[in-house]
């Protein structure tokens, strides 16, 4: 894997070739990581990996075709054939007319931020196998565990560079430490699973092991002898790790392409006033050592905190170049980008604010409730934002958790759930998508 400097070299001198080979504008971005994880299961070394990896991916436009193509082989000759070939797919592509680059008077220029998202600490594969192990053995020591499903510790490392024909060329790494444990409960029939993890930039800002080991073991005990639901609206409380698949599915929704395919349950709500006045969700790709910080986009644009919620109101799509040109907007810094083709849309260190009030005082008026600590499924539609997820968790029972719950679905509509979504004050920063305690009103619970 190269580092950040002589990536962003190669992702340039590759930009050089297919200006040769006759592209009109071009870009391209190198990826590479690598990594090392252990595991272990009852007690004993299971597996130790090592991956490798690094790529190039080029994109060319001829005029307003483009096309794009990527390598693992890094040779020269590798690239020079990289390069025409991509040449002749652009001259061979359809035009588009919202083809293009990003604006080059939204080019980030300033001096490079440092995010903090490189941990000099190298664990030795011992260091990882320690940790490991200490996570399962803290997992599989908690009365009622059973067995165990094991417990691993990983460091892995990425470099990204980017560079642009129209003068944009920057390049990053980070750092990542991880460490899970996943044990099951109970019996038989009865058996049930749960997990704990955790990931991070640096490795002093991980929990202890056994603190991760405990969670998972505590986690699979307090589902056995789950119970039934009866159907009907309730109150539905989610937990802080599945909470945020609902801001996730709003983000999507706000994508400038699928407003402007006219593919969004929010089409003609730019500005709205969708959730409780208060309510703020904050995007912020420049927070110090988070999960998914970046100094720009996946088009060289500056990346900002914003706010994508106010006080309950919609502030604008989040858009690409692409995007913006169709809907006649300016982009909003929010490209990402994959293994090859044109850039996305994607959200940074995205949060929902913190409310006032305690988890249990967020719950304490509820008589009949659930809590619900997994979604199980894939049931929401982006055109019109009917969602039903299946899900197991907990019941509420005047204002307390009760006994477990499973094999129940939950279901609603995405704008009624916003409208009534209350957060509470206990929000976590350790997920790509932080979030409190959520409370949503009148749910349809779908059980017996």
């Amino acid at each position: 894997m190269l580092t950040p400097s002589v990536a962003q070299e190669r992702a340039a001198a590759l930009i050089d070739l297919a200006r040769k080979a006759g592209a009109d504008a071009a870009d391209a971005i190198y990826s590479g990581s690598s990594s090392e994880g252990v595991q272990v299961r009852l007690g004993k070394l299971e597996d130790i990996e090592r991956s490798e990896s690094e790529h190039l991916d080029l994109r060319v436009f001829v005029g307003r075709r483009s096309a794009s193509i990527g390598s693992s082989d890094l040779s020269d000759a590798a690239l020079r054939e990289l390069a025409a070939r991509a040449v002749d797919m652009a001259r061979a592509a359809p035009e588009d007319q919202y083809a293009g680059l990003a604006p080059e008077n939204l080019l980030h220029r300033a001096a490079p931020v440092d995010l903090d998202l490189e941990d000099s600490a190298e664990p030795s594969p011992q260091d990882l196998l320690a940790r490991a192990l200490a996570a399962e053995d803290a997992a599989r020591a908690v009365a009622g565990v059973t067995n165990s499903e094991g417990g691993s510790a990983s460091l892995a490392r990425r470099v990204m560079a980017l560079v642009t024909s129209h003068g944009f060329a920057g390049a990053y790494g980070g750092t990542s430490h991880g460490i899970s444990a996943v044990v099951i409960a109970g019996e038989g029939d009865g058996m049930q699973r749960d997990y704990g993890w955790r990931s991070a930039r640096h490795l002093a800002d991980l929990p202890a092991p056994e603190e991760i080991g405990q969670l998972a073991g505590d986690r699979a005990v307090r589902r056995l002898k789950p119970g039934r639901l009866k159907s009907g609206p309730l109150p539905v409380v989610f937990d802080p790790r599945v909470g945020g698949s609902l801001i996730g599915h709003l983000t999507g929704a706000m994508s400038g392409n699928a407003i402007a395919r006219r593919a969004s349950f929010l089409l003609d709500r730019d500005g709205a006033q969708l959730f409780k006045p208060g309510t703020t969700i904050v995007d912020d790709p420049l927070r110090p050592r988070g999960l998914s910080s970046r100094p720009f986009d996946g088009e060289g644009l500056a990346v900002a905190r914003r706010e994508l919620v106010a006080d309950g109101n919609l502030t604008g799509w989040l858009m690409d170049s692409a995007a913006a040109r169709q809907l006649g907007g300016t982009p909003t810094g929010h490209a990402v980008r994959g293994a090859g083709g044109s850039p996305g849309v994607g959200t940074s260190n995205l949060h929902l604010a913190a409310g006032t009030a305690s988890p249990e005082e967020l719950m304490s008026d509820i008589a009949d409730g659930v809590y619900v600590t997994e979604l199980i499924g894939h049931g929401v539609n982006g055109v019109t934002g009917d969602y039903s997820r299946g899900a197991s968790g907990f019941r509420i029972v005047n204002g307390k958790i009760a006994g477990p719950v499973a094999e129940f679905t939950v279901a609603g509509n995405l704008i009624d759930m916003f409208a009534t979504l209350t957060p509470a004050n206990d929000l976590e920063w350790h997920r790509g998508i932080n979030v409190p305690t959520i409370r949503v009103e009148g749910m349809t619970i779908a059980g017996d």
